[in-house]
């Protein structure tokens, strides 16, 4: 029987990474009208200004000056710095080689696991990976990708986006095992650890590249990118690797293309071939056999 803690956690993980997915479909279009420092400072905002009033009516933990500043250092590494680099790779690559690039997460997840956290990774664990790691290369479409010259600075940011987005999620669940703090406490402290990064990154890029044409659909977009992938969506990471050795955690990254191909096959009219279900059954069987195994 899987353990109680594991299921909440995967549930929280795959539920996240879901969302994430379902990004691709939304942010392509506000990209194309928001800078991309400055639409990260658009969600982190957003995102604030629902779980600060959330976190202060259920007690904002006060952490000592030592942990507010180690939730600020994680929070630069992974929603500033990060996240950042992932918008900014889109923007000089493609979403096709985004999604490929930054599918490399979870190796960079476990690899950080093993060396900051001292995890060990089994077999079956290790066999898991293998197994979901198949599942998303069935889903992603290599011949469409293009990895050519104009692309290659997009596609370094996009590469450094996956590994700091792994170092951030082992540094996580550091803190939940060293530092305990209530999640909703880590994840604002994040938030303003990554503004720290993307506030004065927006100014600068807004001098060069001023704002297109704002309209209805483009509100709605930011609002479901601030609010549900960022706000609700981070809660739910960072709860994830709370509860889940990062190692296993890690798996749960990979609902993200999945989701990510299979809405774009029903709202965006993208053919759904048989590799996508495939590959989704690959993934859902690899985070089956990581959770029996931890």
């Amino acid at each position: 029987m899987v353990n109680p803690a594991l299921l909440r956690g995967s549930i929280y993980g795959i539920t996240a990474a879901s969302l994430w997915g379902s990004m691709y479909v939304v942010s392509d279009v506000t990209l194309l009208v928001l800078p991309p420092f400055t639409l990260l400072s658009l969600r982190l905002v957003l995102a604030l200004l629902v779980l600060l009033p959330l976190a202060w009516r259920h007690g904002l933990a006060k952490p000592n000056l030592p942990n507010l500043l180690r939730m600020l250092a994680v929070g630069v590494v992974g929603i500033g710095i990060s996240l950042g680099a992932q918008f900014v790779g889109t923007d000089l690559s493609n979403a096709i080689n985004g999604a490929l690039v930054t599918s490399a997460s979870p190796a960079f997840v476990v690899l950080f696991a093993i060396i900051i956290l001292r995890e060990r990774l089994t077999g079956w664990r290790f066999f898991a990976i293998v197994l979901a790691t198949a599942g998303v290369l069935a889903i992603l479409d290599f011949p469409s990708a293009d990895f050519a010259a104009d692309t290659f600075l997009g596609d370094l940011f996009l590469a450094f986006a996956a590994l700091t987005w792994g170092l951030y999620s082992a540094l996580v669940r550091l803190l939940a095992l060293r530092y305990p703090q209530p999640t909703l406490t880590v994840t604002v402290f994040a938030l303003l650890g990554g503004l720290l990064v993307s506030l004065p990154a927006s100014l600068l890029e807004l001098s060069q590249d001023p704002l297109g044409a704002l309209d209805a659909g483009i509100v709605a977009a930011v609002l479901y990118l601030g609010l549900v992938c960022t706000a609700f969506a981070l809660l739910l990471w960072n709860r994830a690797f709370a509860l889940v050795p990062a190692s296993v955690a890690s798996l749960f990254f990979f609902a993200q293309p999945f989701t990510g191909a299979a809405l774009a096959g029903l709202l965006l009219g993208q053919q759904m071939s048989a590799s996508l279900w495939l590959g989704g059954l690959l993934i859902v069987v690899g985070v089956l056999i990581s959770l029996r195994a931890g």
